[in-house]
C-alpha cells in the first residue's frame, strides 16, 4: 500500500483546505484511516481517524472544525479543515492502519505513511 497526500497550501487564518489522500493498493474498508500532523519542534500529533462511516475519531483541538470522510470506491481519504488558525500549520501525513490494536490515536498503530503535505496558516 503506497499513500499519497496532497491538497495542502498557504491559506489566511479562517479559512478552508481540504486534503486529500490517495491509497494505491487495495484499501479495505475495515482498515483504520488517519490524519497526522507535524510541526517543526514538535512530535508528530493525531488529528482524525475513521474506520467504518460510524467510527469517527477527532483530536479535541481540530474537533468542529475538521471532517475527516473516505471513499472506498475511490481509496481516497478526505479531511476538510474550516476554521483554520495558525497553530494548525505542519506537516499533514496521512497513514493506514490494516491491523488495528485500540490505539488509533497513536503513530505506531499504522503502519502505511503518505509523504506530507504542508499546510501554513497565516494570521
Amino acid at each position: 500500500v503506497q499513500l499519497q497526500a496532497s491538497g495542502g497550501g498557504l491559506v489566511q487564518a479562517g479559512g478552508s483546505l481540504r486534503l486529500s489522500c490517495a491509497a494505491s493498493g487495495r484499501i479495505y474498508s475495515s482498515y483504520f484511516m488517519g490524519w497526522f500532523r507535524q510541526a517543526p519542534g514538535k512530535e508528530r500529533e493525531f488529528v482524525a481517524a475513521i474506520r467504518w462511516s460510524n467510527s469517527i475519531y477527532y483530536a479535541d483541538s481540530v474537533k468542529g472544525r475538521f471532517t475527516i470522510s473516505r471513499d472506498n470506491a475511490k481509496n481516497t481519504v478526505y479531511l476538510q479543515m474550516n476554521s483554520l488558525k495558525p497553530e494548525d500549520t505542519a506537516v499533514y501525513y496521512c497513514a493506514a492502519c490494516s491491523d488495528y490494536r485500540g490505539t488509533y490515536y497513536l503513530a505506531s498503530e499504522y503502519a502505511y505513511w503518505g509523504q506530507g503535505t504542508q499546510v501554513t496558516v497565516s494570521s
